[in-house]
C-alpha cells in the first residue's frame, strides 16, 4: 500500500443555491480544487451525494459532474452512504490511489437540499432510514434523534441546557468563517428556550439542510511533495457501521460504529486519542456530538456533553471541535458534509485557517456519520 496524500482543496459557500444546479456547484468546487493543486486533469472522480435521487430527481452523478467539469472520459461513479457519503467518496479514492489502481483522484461532495422545500424534503430525506420498520411509521430522522436525546436525558439525569455548548460553540466559530450558511452568536441560556423541532430537539440542536460543495485532489504522497509546498498525509481511513434500526440495537446510547471506526484509525496512524489536535466530528444533533465523543474516547458514558460546558472544545481548547462552525452553523450539505470535514481540517494542518486557526495543529481526525452512526467513517490527517 502506498502512502496518500491531500494536495489541494476547494469549496462553495454553505447556504440556500437557488440559482446554481447540482452539477454547477459541484464543478465550481472541483475547478477551485484543482487550481489550488496546480493541476488540470486527474485519473479518476469518486463522488459523494445522499439523495440525488429523491431530492433533485437525478441519478448518475458520476458521468454528469465530470463531463460538466471537463473531465469526461475518465473513471467517475457515485458513492452513497447517507450522510457519510463523502467520507465514503474519500475512502474510495484513497484505497484506489493507495493500491495503486490510480495515481491521482479527485474526491466531490455535493448536495442541492433546495430542490424540494417542507415536507416534501423530509420524505426524500427518509430514504436513509429503515424504511419498512421507520419511516412506515412516521419516523423521521430528527424524530429518531430526539428519541435518543430524551433517552440520554433520562438515562444520566441531565437537563436540555446541558447541550448548549455544543451550539454556542459551533455559532461562534462559524460567525468566522464567510462559507458558513448561519453567522450569528448563541447566548449563553438561550439554547433551551428556543422554538422545537421534535421535542426535545429544537432549531438551535439540529443542523440546517443545505446546498453546497467540496473537493478534494489525492495523490501519492511520494509525487505530492514535488507538486504542492504543504501536502497532508491521509494517516488513516477507516469504516464501520451498527444497525439501520434504532430498535435493533442492544444498547441506544452507544455508537458502535463510531467507536469501531475511530479505534481501527488511531490503530493505523499508531497515535492515542489525547494525540488528535482537532476533530471535525458530525454535529447533525448535540445528541451525536456528545454520543461521538464517548464512543471515541475523548469522554467516559454519559459525561460527553461536560466536554461543551468547559470550554474544551473551542479552538484555544483542549479538544476543538466543530473548528469552521461544524453541520451546526456551517449548514448541513448532507452527502457533501464529509468532504467539507476533509477540506477544513485540511485548512487547519496547513496553517491557512485565518480567523478559525488552531494554534500549531499538526494532527486532525474527521468522523463522518451517515443515519444516526448507522455507518460512521474515520481519517486522521497529518501536517
Amino acid at each position: 500500500m502506498r502512502d496518500v496524500a491531500i494536495i489541494g482543496v476547494g469549496r462553495t459557500p454553505v447556504g440556500e443555491h437557488w440559482g446554481s444546479s447540482l452539477r454547477m456547484l459541484a464543478a465550481d468546487a472541483i475547478n477551485e480544487a484543482l487550481k489550488n493543486a496546480g493541476l488540470t486533469q486527474v485519473d479518476a472522480l469518486y463522488l459523494g451525494n445522499a439523495y440525488g435521487a429523491s431530492v433533485s430527481s437525478q441519478t448518475h452523478l458520476g458521468a454528469l459532474v465530470a463531463d460538466y467539469a471537463g473531465l469526461s472520459g475518465i473513471e467517475a461513479y457515485t458513492c452513497e452512504a447517507a450522510e457519510a457519503s463523502g467520507a465514503a467518496a474519500l475512502r474510495t479514492a484513497y484505497m484506489a490511489v493507495a493500491s495503486g489502481s490510480v495515481e491521482t483522484a479527485l474526491v466531490v461532495g455535493v448536495e442541492k437540499s433546495t430542490d424540494t422545500v417542507g415536507g416534501a424534503r423530509v420524505m426524500a430525506r427518509n430514504v436513509s432510514i429503515d424504511a419498512d420498520f421507520e419511516a412506515a411509521q412516521g419516523a423521521t430522522i430528527t424524530a429518531l434523534a430526539a428519541m435518543l436525546m430524551r433517552r440520554y436525558m433520562h438515562e444520566y439525569h441531565v437537563g436540555l441546557d446541558v447541550f448548549e455548548g455544543f451550539s454556542i460553540n459551533a455559532h461562534a466559530n462559524g460567525g468566522r468563517s464567510e462559507y458558513a450558511m448561519f453567522r450569528n452568536t448563541i447566548k449563553p441560556g438561550r439554547f433551551a428556550g428556543a422554538p422545537l423541532v421534535s421535542d426535545p430537539v429544537n432549531l438551535f440542536d439540529s443542523a440546517p439542510d443545505a446546498d453546497g460543495a467540496a473537493a478534494l485532489v489525492i495523490t501519492t504522497a511520494e509525487r505530492a511533495g514535488d507538486l504542492v509546498p504543504q501536502p497532508i498525509r491521509i494517516a488513516a481511513s477507516s469504516a464501520a457501521t451498527d444497525t439501520l434500526a434504532l430498535h435493533d440495537r442492544s444498547d441506544l446510547l452507544y455508537l458502535k460504529g463510531a467507536n469501531l471506526s475511530a479505534y481501527k484509525a488511531y490503530q493505523q496512524a499508531a497515535i492515542q486519542p489525547s494525540d488528535i489536535d482537532l476533530f471535525e466530528l458530525h454535529d447533525a444533533f448535540t445528541i451525536l456530538s456528545t454520543l461521538t465523543l464517548e464512543a471515541t474516547g475523548f469522554a467516559e458514558r454519559g459525561e460527553g456533553w461536560k466536554l461543551a460546558q468547559s470550554n474544551a472544545i473551542g479552538l484555544a481548547g483542549d479538544l476543538p471541535i466543530s473548528t469552521f462552525g461544524g453541520l451546526k452553523s456551517r449548514g448541513n450539505p448532507a452527502g457533501a458534509a464529509g468532504v467539507y470535514q476533509a477540506v477544513e481540517a485540511c485548512l487547519q494542518l496547513r496553517g491557512e485557517a485565518g480567523a478559525n486557526q488552531v494554534a500549531n495543529a499538526r494532527i486532525a481526525m474527521i468522523q463522518n456519520l451517515g443515519g444516526l452512526g448507522s455507518t460512521a467513517i474515520t481519517h486522521v490527517l497529518k501536517a
